[in-house]
């Protein structure tokens, strides 16, 4: 093929250099971004040997490339992100704008403001975070607005506000506020975010006691539960260090085609939360995850000091849980074991400012410490490791991948913080706790979706089982639904491999019948969907369950067989006097089929059941809202069709159209007269209309 000849003309081109290479479709379309340190090496390994599935995939789609060389792998590294949200290529890892995260920030203005944000602008500002979630965020600043007094108002107004007089804001659209006072409250929320809490609250604690002791005990509840809530939003930490350092510990693990990245946050010594992301991806595991790290980064004001990031050995495939020992405290961090949180965080913080060059070089201190951690792991264990390691590192330099050092050494240059790929002792642990947490969520992940399958295709495989057919792919569902045969109305559901088709949902307003006839609606309902299937060759479900017994069961039978040919099994489902779901009817016989009432396939019937009775109500509901306002409309003298309409999507409702008055309807060039008309007849109408 020609563009198989122009690929192999390219690749025979690739220089020996680091870069970007741009992978295209038949559109010309740009569907993946990579990085390497060696493009030639990196981008032939695309079009050579094997690859998994989703590899597969992406080669397959790809008929041209361009590639960009770069002078480092840093370079490489920033091309990379700029690239990926530039043209958002589908293949590749995406960290989506709605998946940006929240930060604190006290604007620059005159009257700074405390708010929360996911825009991060070079305006000035202050921001703190990233917060893991919206919720986080908004706790701590509901927090900080009722300890620090900045102004809560976008607008100034005229005059002071309730937050004055609650002592939550200094009233700067009255008083004059010197500068010095704001300067302090900045200060005051910079030192309580940098983990200066502590020291807030033993003051905050200091003056409840004071004013206990005067006896203003306002003040001294004021000031109680100021400490409680510093309580509850600033202590619920999980793990303590004996340093203050801000560190970011990143952690992944892939199966299946999916990686999920873990981050768990450390600011001043304590791990506040964690934060984990699980998605598709299509190249190369490590330098996928690289790509992740680098757009998260991208954007980020709030640097940690440190980052933490696992080597290209510790993130594997998904294992069997036989991970236990490590919880029982077996084995250390060769052997897969790992010591309690508290533990590892207290001694991690006795290290000191040589853990670059120990973790480097191997400093016997370092070397000790995961000595004791390991117990029994010995010398040939650690050997292994390293033999592993380095057969990966080299089989990332054959493809021009970016490796583990590589890799962090350039987000180290771009970033100006401490990157680290922990290779022993306990920052190797930690970084080991957030790629177990990664696997954790990966292998809840696939549990969750075999759950989803055993309620879906499963339970109607079964489903089919017990009805004694072959295949139950397809399930069509109708029921009706009217008042005393007002507005009477049908609809239909359909389930596939046990999971709602609602593209394939429709509605059916009755024609034919007169009054509250289930049976007839039933046959017309039948008559039209299948009349409609044979015509236009749609496909034909597998099974046809009506709402109700052996009535609106031999009523859809006899329109399938008798009239269209058509040879479906019909079950029915009959409720109980609570108007749940109680049996199951097959066959124009209608006889009862045994089904377990905590069976899989019990619950699948409810699923459908539920479903289309909320459906056909929806609909009811609709039309006799419809009818109801025609009605009432059409009864006036000088209102047809066109004014009804227009009159409608003026005003929205007829309760609007009631309350309005005389001169409202004159935009819609209705007179005086006529308005005054509408009004009347309006007068005695329900006001829930």
């Amino acid at each position: 093929m020609d563009y198989m000849d122009n690929i192999r003309n390219k690749l025979a081109l690739l220089p020996d250099l680091p870069g970007c290479y741009l992978m295209k479709n038949q559109e010309g379309t740009i569907i993946y971004v990579g990085k390497a340190k060696v493009l030639k090496n990196r981008v032939r390994s695309y079009f050579t040997g094997s690859h998994n599935g989703k590899t597969q995939r992406l080669v397959a789609n790809i008929v041209d490339f361009e590639y960009i060389v770069t002078s480092s792998n840093m370079e490489a590294l920033i091309l990379e992100c700029n690239l990926i949200k530039k043209h958002m290529p589908r293949y590749n890892v995406l960290l989506k704008d709605d998946k940006t995260f929240p930060y604190l920030k006290i604007t620059n203005e005159a009257h700074p403001r405390l708010e929360v944000t996911r825009r991060v602008l070079k305006d000035k500002a202050k921001y703190f975070g990233p917060y893991p979630n919206s919720y986080a965020a908004q706790q701590t600043k509901k927090l900080l607005d009722r300890m620090y007094p900045l102004r809560k108002c976008g607008v100034m107004p005229k005059e002071v506000c309730l937050y004055y007089h609650m002592g939550q804001c200094l009233a700067p659209c009255e008083k004059e506020v010197p500068k010095s006072a704001y300067e302090e409250i900045i200060q005051n929320i910079s030192s309580f975010l940098g983990g200066g809490h502590d020291a807030v609250k033993k003051d905050l604690q200091k003056k409840m006691q004071e004013a206990a002791e005067e006896l203003y005990f306002e003040r001294a509840k004021e000031l109680r539960d100021q400490i409680m809530h510093i309580d509850a939003v600033m202590e619920k930490q999980k793990i303590n260090t004996a340093d203050t350092k801000d560190r970011d510990v990143f952690g992944y693990a892939v199966d299946k085609g999916w990686m999920c990245v873990q981050i768990l946050y450390m600011r001043q010594g304590k791990m506040i939360q964690r934060h984990s992301s699980a998605f598709p991806f299509y190249g190369e595991a490590y330098s996928d995850f690289m790509s992740y790290v680098t757009q998260y980064y991208s954007d980020n004001p709030a640097l940690p000091q440190e980052i933490l990031l696992p080597d290209m050995a510790s993130a594997g495939m998904l294992q069997p849980e036989a991970g236990s020992a490590a919880g029982q405290g077996s084995g250390g961090p060769e052997a897969g074991g790992m010591p309690s949180g508290q533990a590892l965080m207290a001694a991690l913080g006795a290290e000191d400012e040589s853990e670059a060059g120990e973790l480097s070089r191997g400093a016997a201190a370092g070397e000790g410490l995961a000595a004791d951690l390991s117990g029994a792991a010995g010398p040939g264990a650690a050997a292994e490791a390293a033999q592993e390691q380095a057969e990966l590192e080299q089989e990332a330099a054959a493809e021009g991948t970016v490796d583990a050092a590589g890799g962090a050494a350039a987000l180290q240059e771009w970033l100006g913080i401490k990157v680290l790929v922990p290779q022993r002792g306990l920052k190797k642990q930690m970084v080991g706790m957030a790629c177990q947490n990664s696997r954790v969520a990966l292998n809840e992940k696939f549990r969750l979706i075999e759950r989803d399958e055993e309620r879906t295709s499963g339970a109607a495989s079964s489903l089919g089982q017990s009805l004694g057919l072959a295949s139950l792919n397809r399930i069509e569902a109708f029921d009706n639904s009217n008042i005393q045969g007002a507005n009477p109305v049908s609809a239909m559901v359909v389930f596939i491999d046990g999971k709602p088709a609602r593209k394939e949902y429709r509605k059916y307003k009755v024609r034919t019948v007169q009054g509250p006839d289930d049976y007839e609606t039933m046959r017309e309902v039948i008559r039209r969907r299948y009349e409609r299937v044979l015509k236009e060759n749609l496909p034909q479900p597998d099974l046809i369950v009506v709402d109700g017994g052996k009535g609106q069961i031999s009523s859809a039978i006899d329109i399938l067989q008798n009239e269209l040919g058509l040879f479906i099994p019909v079950c029915g489902l009959v409720k109980d006097d609570k108007h749940r779901t109680a049996q199951l009817l097959v066959g124009d016989a209608a006889e009862p089929v045994s089904l377990a009432r905590d069976s899989q396939e019990f619950y699948l019937l409810q699923r459908i059941q539920d479903e289309v009775h909320r459906f056909a109500i929806t609909f009811h509901r609709e039309q006799r809202g419809k009818s109801m306002v025609t009605s009432k409309l059409d009864s006036i003298p000088g209102i047809g069709d066109k004014r009804r309409k227009l009159l409608l999507k003026h005003f929205g409702s007829l309760k609007k159209i009631k309350e309005a008055s005389v001169e409202d309807f004159k935009v819609l060039s209705i007179g005086e007269k006529l308005a005054g008309q509408i009004l009347e007849a309006l007068k005695d109408e329900e006001p829930s209309l």
